[in-house]
């Protein structure tokens, strides 16, 4: 599924699970959809499972919003207290649609707690009390840390669960009432090495982890290399020692940053805990940095690597060159708490922070031109995926070594994510069968639902849905291949074939006809026809995943999607 059409079925009000490889736009997506609610005079709860990825996106924990706090099952007393507390009564009163990121580290009973605070709260009788549930995120990633004690109380709730799938969100009773529909982005926006693309998908299958060991083999170096890349390790030890080392090697005069605060000290507490740049930030000229924090102008995003090489002589600001030879002055960046009426606790700090050596928790979220990894302690499922899949290329990775652990994802998720990729094909050719007018007035109509304002805005919103048909007059009165369309209409070519997708199911083009000037080359056409059908006969339906694999990664997802057009 593309970016587009995954935000196009969230705007239609339905219970969503955005999922996808990293780089494939799950943050992006979200925050067009925020962009697009507070556009029309909704405010969206904005929440994430843990105070790293809440800092990342300005929000608060949903263990925060929902006054749930550290526990993780509720007694009646529990939620009376909760349902008392007017704060947090007020607040999820107001909200209309909730977004919970990186629901991968949520396990499955704090999952179902927050839903028993949403129906006391809201509506009893519906899953989250009637909000809308957006859960973001990649259950490949980091799981949730695992609680083996049961209250006795709570047993039948998850008698019917395996103890290992009900440790992830979607192996509780809860994820199965809210009739999620999944949307699996499948474009690449960090790597686009496909040897690099091939091992990190080995790895994500759980199978064929040969064709990663001998890829990542490769990139084994014997000693530290002299590179200014992070250096990723699976454990907090030595990772300050390093970075502090590395800083005190540093000849010449330093400088100091303070972190500065305001607001309620609790929040600030929580804020300061989870922000990646340090309370003290000590620089010298040659410092190597990252910075923390995604730039609004696009000059920097959060896992930008760069070196001291200045420091402004009125203002004393840090003067960093990136990797790439750009040269950005920094300036201080705030981390805000809000209730969306007010802002509760801020901090103030430059975003940046050394970059010799960083855990891989706290690497979750960033795209890394290069690093330098010791996996061979991972200890967890899923830990060297993530930081194997931080980088961008092959080329930029230097292992220090890796041990079994780190090629190694739950088999629990392995397993779930071919029902996830399945569920969200049917979701692709379901909305896109809807005919473009009535899907245009579902979204207007949530829009009214929530209370939010429809105007001209709206009718805006209104053409950009109906875009496809602009693509239609490219493709047959200007007879332009995809690239060239896509080029035109500033769009990927994953965008383009989603609307001729969309034109094929209304049944405004000639498949025959108009799509020729777009149809693969029989080399490319023949061997994806002759998988489609094989998986056609097997799952009944043409599936892109299963397609893909027969063929495998030298053949594109949009060349599959663009041949079974023709089918």
């Amino acid at each position: 599924m593309t970016q587009a059409e995954a935000l196009a079925i969230l705007k239609t009000g339905a219970n969503v699970f955005l999922t996808g490889e990293p780089g494939s736009g799950k943050t992006h997506t979200i925050n067009e959809y925020v962009k697009y609610l507070r556009t029309h005079g909704i405010k969206p709860a904005v929440t994430a499972s843990t105070g790293i990825a809440a800092t990342h996106i300005g929000g608060l924990t949903i263990h925060s919003w929902s006054g749930i706090g550290i526990k993780h099952r509720l007694t009646k007393s529990d939620l009376q207290t909760i349902r008392d507390n007017r704060r947090v009564v007020g607040r999820m009163r107001k909200t209309k649609v909730l977004i919970i990121d990186e629901i991968s580290m949520l396990s499955a009973e704090t999952f179902a707690s927050v839903e028993r605070v949403c129906r006391a709260v809201l509506h009893p009788n519906q899953p989250f009390g009637g909000l809308q549930v957006v859960l973001v995120g990649d259950f490949f990633q980091l799981p949730p840390i695992q609680r083996r004690a049961i209250a006795t109380n709570d047993q039948n709730f998850f008698s019917d669960l395996a103890e290992d799938s009900a440790l992830f969100a979607f192996g509780s009773p809860t994820w199965r009432e809210l009739d999620l529909t999944v949307c699996y982005l499948l474009e690449q926006h960090r790597q686009e090495d496909l040897e690099f693309l091939s091992a990190l998908n080995a790895i994500r299958r759980n199978q064929e982890t040969e064709v990663a060991r001998a890829c990542f083999s490769t990139r084994i170096v014997t000693s530290m290399p002299e590179q200014s890349a992070t250096k990723l390790f699976p454990h907090n030890a030595n990772v300050d020692q390093i970075n502090q080392e590395e800083l005190i090697k540093l000849s010449g005069e330093g400088r100091t940053y303070m972190m500065h605060s305001h607001g309620s000290p609790h929040l600030v507490e929580s804020l300061m805990r989870h922000c990646l740049s340090p309370q003290t930030l000590k620089l010298k000229i040659k410092a190597k940095v990252m910075f923390t924090k995604n730039d609004p102008e696009g000059k920097f995003v959060n896992g930008t690597l760069g070196e001291v090489v200045d420091f402004d002589s009125v203002s004393s600001q840090p003067i960093i060159r990136t990797r790439h030879g750009q040269t950005i002055t920094a300036e201080p960046a705030e981390w805000v708490i809000d209730d969306e009426i007010k802002v509760l606790a801020s901090i103030s700090q430059y975003p940046l922070r050394l970059a010799w050596a960083i855990t891989v928790h706290k690497s979750q979220g960033m795209s890394l031109d290069a690093a330098i990894m010791d996996l061979r302690q991972c200890f967890e499922y899923g830990q060297g995926y993530v930081a194997l899949s931080r980088v961008r290329t092959l080329e930029g990775l230097y292992l220090l070594g890796f041990n079994d652990r780190a090629l190694e994802v739950h088999p629990i998720v392995a397993e779930q994510d071919a029902h996830f990729r399945a569920a969200s094909e049917s979701a692709t050719q379901q909305y896109g069968a809807i005919n473009p007018d009535k899907l245009t007035h579902q979204q207007i109509g949530f829009i009214k639902s929530c209370g939010g304002t429809v105007g001209v805005s709206e009718q805006n919103a209104t053409i950009k849905d109906t875009t496809h048909h602009l693509t239609r007059q490219f493709l047959i009165n200007e007879r332009l291949n995809l690239e060239e369309i896509a080029k035109t209409r500033k769009l990927t070519v994953g965008t383009i074939i989603g609307h001729l997708e969309k034109l094929v199911a209304e049944r405004k083009i000639n498949i025959t006809i108009d799509l020729e000037s777009v149809k693969p080359a029989p080399d490319r056409f023949e061997p994806i026809k002759k998988a489609l059908d094989a998986v056609q006969k097997k799952e009944g339906q043409m599936l892109l995943s299963p397609t893909r694999e027969l063929l495998g990664p030298e053949f594109s997802y949009d060349e599959i999607r663009l041949v079974r057009l023709f089918l």
